[in-house]
């Protein structure tokens, strides 16, 4: 007889992210060619949780050394499946990017969302990875892997310091 797993609620996961952020970004510069240059930059992201709960939005603002850009996630939890959906679109973009899909791991209350895009016209699997999650702090990082995700490359780190 197979074991049945009960799912985990997770509708309250970015309950966290709810508020005002000081943001400090590290952003390689050029991804998945052996660069270790880092562009370091502040930014501003405001968070809240809309449609009673279920979904999470914030908008970003980054002060680049190329100026300033804007940016927007949308978070939709779907209770069937205990997951999350992240959309993000930035300055420039009239589109969503493709959704990362995942969840908060109960153990260790880490946030994995993987997703397959193509970057430079070469099919990648991307990651996000939510960690270090206090009342007053958080961080997000993002990665590429081009072999399955066997190795990844880690191209952009956000450190978030709660402004209220």
């Amino acid at each position: 007889m197979a074991e049945t797993q009960s799912k985990r609620e997770g509708s309250h996961d970015f309950d966290f992210l709810v508020g005002k952020w000081k943001v400090h970004h590290r952003r390689l510069r050029e991804r998945l060619v052996g660069c270790t240059d880092w562009e370091e930059f502040e930014g501003t992201c405001d968070n809240e949780n809309i449609m009673g709960g279920t979904a999470n939005f914030d908008e970003s603002v980054m002060e680049r050394e190329t100026g300033r850009g804007n940016g927007m996630t949308l978070r939709l939890y779907d209770a069937s499946s205990g997951e999350w959906s992240l959309y993000w679109a930035a300055t420039g973009s009239a589109s969503f990017d493709v959704p990362m899909i995942g969840s908060f791991k109960e153990k260790n209350g880490i946030g994995e969302f993987y997703s397959q895009e193509t970057h430079q016209g070469q099919h990648v699997y991307s990651r996000f990875i939510w960690s270090r999650i206090s009342e007053n702090f958080c961080q997000w990082e993002q990665a590429l892997s081009t072999d399955g995700g066997k190795t990844w490359e880690t191209n952009w780190i956000m450190e978030n310091t709660r402004i209220s």
